[in-house]
């Protein structure tokens, strides 16, 4: 039934467009003009056609000094993507990792930076600084950018290109708009695996169910940090308990293993189908002659659940080493947006914008695998049970204004103000904002059982299973990360009329301040000896039921796990400077330059919250160490670009060229001399002290150009040198086990092109007149020289990580002649991409080419109402990282449908 829906999905997509062409053709040649058909052109355009919409974004490029990309909110709405994340993967040069990173021409999440209207934001990630994009839904989003080109405004730390997301800003008058969805995923079997959570699940939040019980966070404090029996044993004699035995100790430490959230039964259940609400309401009032005030308000709630199923293999030993995971996930995101505004004049403006996002994750798998301990052919096997609640949540408030001291200006005022007003130069613009904005993240509780399996010995499949007799089969972490972020400066711009030459010049200050504490807390909980076995194969918690927990016939180990330097308390300053002029010679020649200073600053310390005393203190106070953990740097960064503007075989014809200089520099925990385990990847990860930044050297040229009837065509050209480029690499660790380090390469390269053309296909035949395609190829080539850091790497020279040599987005566009119908076919496909490198002759892994083909039909049966259907991923492939000619991991996130209602205004 599954297959036949699915292939039911295929047809619908393809029979969409294909109605579509059938339709227009019938209007076109056939059917007589209608009233609807002579609507004027206004009428169309108020409604929003796509092709209308694509124009306009390659229209704003024009401004742009340096070589820039942009999606606003009506095309990324018409192609269906619902995250910021996934709307990027559509530009040019852009492609997305793990569904959350974008990898801007071919450089990694690190080597990008994003911005929330202009302003640095904090990251809910917890080992990176580095903003995971898949937090942001599009709905409140008015446009992306995506600055290829340095320029001085911008932070240096500017490797790939740097993401700017704004929002959506106040009305000019009365708009609302309210949205009803659902949709459901074909992956999704009939039941998945979830668990009893807590009340406030549904709202993305736990309730306090998984919080860390306080009777254990207290005796943490009472007994230094430890919660094994002879530290609690100690413990109670040091409080004057002298008469304290090893019972009583034994006992204490029972009752606290019986503190925990222990309701960990992993169960089926059927899933709900996708459904997501959100809505907007605004308007604008005039106040007198001179001033006008304007609100915005909206927000949305979104919920589904997804279930993958994953197979990795050994490279080795492909067919005796295989590791299956079944896991599902309820995701639930919820946002809200105001804007505040007040305008006084056209010369000044004010903008008060909150915004509020909640993104959770509530996995729960199941994980059987074989390894070098126990192979296949024996019949026995491994695993892993492993609940997850990851709440992620960003709060952000910004006040930015604008005032440009022009004759509308000078009109108002009089008196001892007028005076003042005068004197500042005519036309001066002052721009500044002022940014504070955190970022929470909470997972409570999280579990990880480990179990033993009797298999099949033909097929693998589980048997029987049981607990594993170990102090540490299960595993409770609770992990608390905080980071925030404050950002303030201005600009200050003056322009300059001489003759045919127009000039801009700019001065302006940036300071940022940002410190995140992270916080990770471990307990192991497990038998080293039962009075009777058969408790062991018993759902979850009833093996770790309080019967089994009290019983004495049972051997009970709970104690906090762990080195004492999972946590960390981090700091950054950054503090700016820059100037620079724009000047435009006889509309045909424009020449911009600028120069930053940055000044920089950075500690990142090991902080053990349960360190009791000058030997084991919370934060070393060791010279060497604390010397160690800080990172200053002073620097200033050049950016030059120069722009030759014509009508050469088009309206208008533009020619770009760009030079800078950038920097990238380690990230918050990668100085710290600690070893830790990723708490997302179980990857045992080396920091490294002695990493430095890695320099940039950029060039890029760019040649647009414009046609008449809409069309347009960009070429582009980047080259880009890196000293020192920051990597992981793997090193030596055991079979079961991966471990990175971070270090410094020797250098790197990557060059490419980028073709980019909007084309509608009238000239094929009148039929096609309504019909669009817009496309945009990427082909790149990366290089990097691991240098004498790396711990023998396969491959001294290799591809960069992550890097594709190609990215394909290809859109084909549809809008009905009476603007009731639109459709749009977006395909996207990157080449093979580097995932890991092998080390010791192992060979690297690439992730396969995926192929996402996705089909989004909207009708407008009236001018405020529309109905928008998707399906998403319609070729159904699937994920795959190979390493040898061995598929090393396979996973397909399967097809999605959805439909929606829309009421607008």
């Amino acid at each position: 039934m599954k297959g036949i829906t699915l292939k039911l999905a295929r047809c619908l997509c393809v029979g969409a467009l294909l109605g579509a062409a059938c339709a227009n053709a019938q209007e076109g040649l056939i059917k007589p003009p209608s009233l609807e058909d002579m609507r004027p052109m206004e009428e169309v355009v108020v409604i929003g056609r796509l092709i209308s919409s694509a124009q306009q974004v390659m229209d704003e490029r024009l401004d742009d000094d340096v070589v820039a990309d942009l999606l606003d909110s009506e095309m990324i709405g018409r192609m269906g993507d619902s995250t910021v994340a996934a709307a990027l993967r559509r530009i040019s040069g852009l492609s997305l990792v793990n569904d959350k990173f974008v990898y801007v021409r071919g450089l990694g999440e690190r080597y990008s930076s994003t911005t929330l209207n202009g302003a640095v934001i904090p990251s809910p990630d917890l080992t990176r600084n580095v903003i995971p994009l898949d937090i942001f839904p599009t709905a409140i989003v008015r446009s992306l950018q995506v600055q290829k080109g340095y320029s001085a405004e911008r932070q240096a730390s500017f490797g790939g290109g740097a993401i700017d997301i704004r929002t959506k800003s106040v009305p000019d008058g009365f708009t609302y708009a309210l949205e009803i969805g659902s949709g459901y995923n074909f992956q999704n079997s009939a039941n998945v695996l979830s668990y009893n959570g807590s009340s406030d699940d549904k709202w993305g939040r736990d309730d306090g169910l998984r919080s860390l019980p306080g009777a254990i966070d207290n005796s943490l404090v009472r007994f230094a940090g430890d919660l094994d029996q002879q530290s609690i044993l100690d413990g109670l004699r040091g409080e004057g308990m002298d008469s304290a035995t090893a019972d009583d100790a034994d006992s204490l430490n029972r009752e606290l293993a019986q503190a925990l959230n222990r309701d960990i039964s992993v169960r089926e259940v059927a899933p709900d189908p996708d459904y997501s609400v959100r809505g907007s309401v605004g308007n604008s009032w005039i106040l007198g002659q001179d001033w006008e005030v304007g609100l915005l308000v909206g927000g949305g709630y979104q919920q589904q659940w997804r279930e993958t199923n994953a197979l990795s293999r050994n490279i080795r030993f492909p067919d005796q080493r295989i590791d299956r995971e079944s896991e599902t996930t309820r995701s639930v995101s919820i946002n809200a947006v105001g804007n505040l505004g007040v305008r006084f004049t056209d010369d000044h403006e004010l903008t008060y914008t909150n915004v509020y996002i909640r993104n959770t994750d509530d996995e729960t798998a199941i994980r059987d695998f074989f390894n070098e301990n126990r192979e296949i052919r024996d019949g026995q096997g491994f695993r892993q049970y492993r609940l997850d609640f990851e709440e992620r949540d960003m709060v952000v408030n910004q006040v930015r204004g604008s005032h440009t001291f022009g004759e509308e200006t000078r009109s108002v005022f009089d008196g001892w103000v007028g005076k003042l007003v005068g004197i500042v130069p005519n036309e001066l613009k002052i721009d500044w904002f002022v940014s504070d904005a955190r970022a929470r993240t909470s997972i409570p509780n999280q579990v990880r059982v480990s179990a033993e399996t009797i298999t099949d010995l033909s097929t693998a499949d589980v048997i029987s299973s049981r607990v594993s007799l170990d102090a540490r089969a299960g595993n409770f972490r609770f992990t608390q990360l905080a980071d925030n972020v404050e950002n303030w400066g201005w600009a200050a711009t003056l322009p300059y009329y001489g003759g045919n030459t127009f000039a801009e010049f700019m001065v302006g200050y940036d300071y940022q301040r940002k410190w995140r504490t992270y916080e990770q807390t471990e307990f192991g909980l497990g038998f080293t000896r039962v009075g009777d076995s058969s408790i062991l194969a018993g759902e979850l918690g009833d093996v770790f039921s309080n019967a089994n927990l009290s019983n004495p016939l049972n051997e009970v180990v709970f104690d906090r796990q762990g080195t004492n330097n999972q946590s960390y308390l981090a700091a950054t300053t950054t503090e700016a400077a820059f100037a620079k002029f724009d000047v435009t010679a006889a509309d045909r020649i424009r020449v911009a330059a600028g120069l930053r200073w940055e000044n920089y600053n950075q500690v990142a310390v090991d902080w053990n919250p349960y360190g009791f005393t000058a030997a084991e203190p919370q934060v070393t106070t060791d010279p060497d160490r604390l010397a160690d953990a800080a990172f200053q740097a002073d620097d200033l960064f050049p950016s030059a670009a120069i722009t030759y503007m014509g009508d050469w075989w088009a309206e208008t014809f533009q020619l770009r060229a760009g030079w800078s200089k950038t920097v990238i520099r380690p990230d918050l925990r990668e100085i710290t001399d600690a070893s830790y385990i990723d708490p997302l990847t179980d990857d045992l990860v080396d920091g490294n002290p002695g990493v430095t930044p890695s320099r940039f050297t950029n060039y890029d040229v760019r040649a647009e150009w414009f046609f008449s009837n809409g069309d347009n065509l960009t070429v582009s050209g980047f080259w880009k040198e890196i000293n020192n480029p920051i990597e992981f690499f793997e090193s030596a660790a055991s079979d079961t086990n991966t471990t990175r380090e971070i270090v410094n390469a020797d250098s790197a390269e990557i060059k490419g092109v980028e073709i980019e053309f909007l084309k509608n296909l009238g000239f094929l035949g009148r039929g096609l007149d309504s019909f669009f395609v817009q496309t945009n190829f990427t082909w790149q080539d990366s290089e990097l020289v691991a240098g004498d850091e790396a711990d023998a790497p396969t491959n001294n020279v290799r591809q960069l990580a992550g890097a594709s040599d190609y990215v394909v987005n290809a859109l084909l566009g549809y809008d009905s002649p009476n603007a009731r119908h639109s459709a749009t076919l977006v395909y996207n496909v990157f080449g093979e991409r580097l995932y890991v490198a092998g080390r010791n002759g192992a060979p690297d892994g690439f992730e396969q080419p995926f192929h996402s083909l996705d089909l989004t039909y909207s009708w407008f049966p009236t001018e405020t109402m529309t109905i928008k259907a998707k399906v998403q991923n319609i070729l159904d492939d699937k994920i795959q990282i190979s390493r040898g000619g061995v598929t090393t991991f396979s996973e397909k996130p399967g097809t999605g449908i959805s439909l929606s209602l829309q009421w607008q205004y």
